[in-house]
């Protein structure tokens, strides 16, 4: 397996000059530098060394409860101990307190380093800050300090066999019991829905509580711990885990809730609104996952070129094979499409941290999603090319990173329904806030794309009042996609001249006229 190299300059450079993250009132440069680069440091020498070995030896299924791969439970101990499980989480509760972007940062680390067990942890900060934001001060005090602690991991339990993207049809109900509740149901493809790592889980559950008629106004959320005052399991089990394309590290569950106590978090009826809460946080951290996919992408594809001497050049002399243009277009790709969709998500990020622009958070959080997850598996795909058959084998890692950043395009909802959302409920949200705060931002990132953004506000404007958006949803979303990837790419260029790697940006923001093709002359 090629060693993983994190990489700083590139997330630091985006975060302080092109998301502007300096304007955050919580913001330390200085800090979050060093925050990250430590980070990184444990990334490179602890956490990525098991990836390989966790993906080749799987979760196994024991007696009812999952036990993860050798290596991994002593590995999350030393993770918890460094107190990364609180980054975010405030330290009235017993965390860190440093907010969003730092966590973004660390987190995109975290998954190039080893995307399963950056699955089976990360939930627990979108978990804090729901809590946060719609638990009681008795949830709050009860809930998330284990949480920052590291002592308690959590999980988001929303699909049922028949009841994916459409939540309307969840089946899973709660009923009063006294002052608590009981829920009743089967929920599917819950990630780290059991493991050996922590002493309990708090499960985050969206269950019936309203007549079956009343659609997704019927659902609340609860909090549902997998232990009950800390000795006697709850009626929470696990019924399989399921044997996937990648992340065999993270264990992906089907849990059966048979009258398990829980708590109502928020109002009675508003589960949706607070579980899309959390799903707005993830749907980020998906975006940073599919960036993580295509940095390594870009880092195998490069490494092994600069090695491999192959093919001769003008002269006559041996030279390695990144000096053949094709192949240097391939890996100039991968690195673009990193670039340019981490500064989407740190710009999406920055925006939600400040508070001010949430119509403009809202409608890029899907196209996020969306561009950086297809991103990440194009470029995937693009290093095992550069590396040709040795691509193929798992000997350097280019093939696992493809199958683990396959499923980004699938969970937190697949990029069809993201498409789906672009061209129907972006577009009149709001009476189209979002979309002209869209159009404001293209304009806003250079005068080349003012043309660009007359064209697509026109567009929008004809397919949000058409009756076939659903049919040109695709259509649509990549022509967004396109133009956020240059507007990002325009953002990149004019601040280029203050990273340490200055040439290679200026080199890349030339040749991106469209969309993950940048261009890159042999030499």
């Amino acid at each position: 397996m090629t060693a993983f190299h994190a990489p700083v300059d590139d997330i630091l450079f985006s975060l302080r000059h092109v998301a502007g993250a300096d304007r955050l009132p919580d913001w330390d440069d200085d800090l979050a530098a060093e925050i990250i680069t430590h980070f990184a440091a444990f990334a490179e020498g602890r956490i990525a060394p098991l990836d390989a070995p966790g993906d080749a030896q799987g979760c196994r299924f024991e007696n009812g409860r999952v036990r993860m791969p050798d290596g991994f439970p002593a590995l999350y101990a030393e993770l918890a101990e460094g107190g990364w499980q609180g980054l975010s989480a405030p330290e009235a509760h017993g965390g860190m307190g440093l907010g969003g972007a730092v966590l973004a940062g660390v987190s995109e680390i975290f998954t190039g380093a080893n995307h399963s067990l950056q699955m089976v942890t990360s939930l627990a900060h979108a978990a804090s800050a729901l809590l946060l934001r719609f638990g009681t001060e008795a949830q709050k005090a009860a809930f998330i300090p284990q949480l920052a602690s590291g002592g308690w991991l959590a999980t988001m339990c929303l699909t049922e066999p028949g009841a994916g993207s459409d939540l309307s049809a969840i089946r899973t109900r709660a009923t009063r019991e006294g002052a608590g509740w009981r829920l009743e149901g089967e929920k599917i493809f819950i990630s780290g829905g059991d493991q050996d790592m922590t002493e309990n889980i708090l499960h985050l559950v969206l269950a019936r509580t309203g007549p079956a008629e009343a659609g997704l106004r019927g659902l609340s959320l609860f909090a549902c711990p997998a232990v009950l005052d800390g000795a006697r399991r709850n009626a929470v089990k696990v019924t399989r885990i399921e044997e996937k394309l990648g992340l065999h590290a993270s264990p992906t569950c089907q849990l059966a809730f048979d009258g398990a106590a829980a708590e109502l978090v928020g109002e009675e009826g508003g589960g949706l609104t607070a579980m899309f809460a959390m799903m707005n946080h993830a749907r980020l951290d998906v975006g940073l996952q599919g960036v993580a996919h295509a940095a390594r992408a870009a880092d195998l594809a490069r490494r092994y070129a600069e090695e491999r001497r192959q093919g001769r050049d003008g002269t006559g002399a041996v030279v390695s094979i990144d000096r053949h243009p094709d192949v240097a277009r391939m890996i100039d790709t991968c690195d673009a499409l990193a670039l340019g969709g981490r500064a989407l998500c740190h710009i999406t990020l920055v925006a939600q941290e400040l508070g001010t622009a949430r119509d403009f958070v809202e409608f890029m959080t899907p196209v996020c999603k969306y561009f950086c997850t297809e991103a990440g598996t194009r470029a995937a795909d693009l290093s095992i090319q550069v590396m040709g058959g040795y691509g193929y084998l798992r000997e350097y890692g280019a093939e696992q990173n493809w199958r683990d950043a396959r499923i980004c395009a699938i969970y937190e909802g697949t990029n069809g329904i993201h498409a789906r959302t672009n061209a129907t409920r972006s577009l009149t949200l709001n009476d189209g806030a979002g979309a002209r705060a869209f159009a404001d931002f293209l304009r806003e990132s250079g005068s080349e794309l003012a043309e660009g953004a007359a064209s697509w506000e026109a567009e929008a404007r004809r397919i949000a009042g058409s009756k076939e958006a659903q049919a040109e949803a695709h259509a649509f979303m990549e022509e967004t996609c396109e133009l956020a990837y240059r507007a990002a790419w325009a953002r990149i260029a004019a601040v280029a001249g203050r990273s340490a790697d200055a040439a290679r940006l200026a080199r890349l923001a030339s040749g991106v006229p469209g969309r993950g093709r940048p261009r890159r002359a042999a030499g």
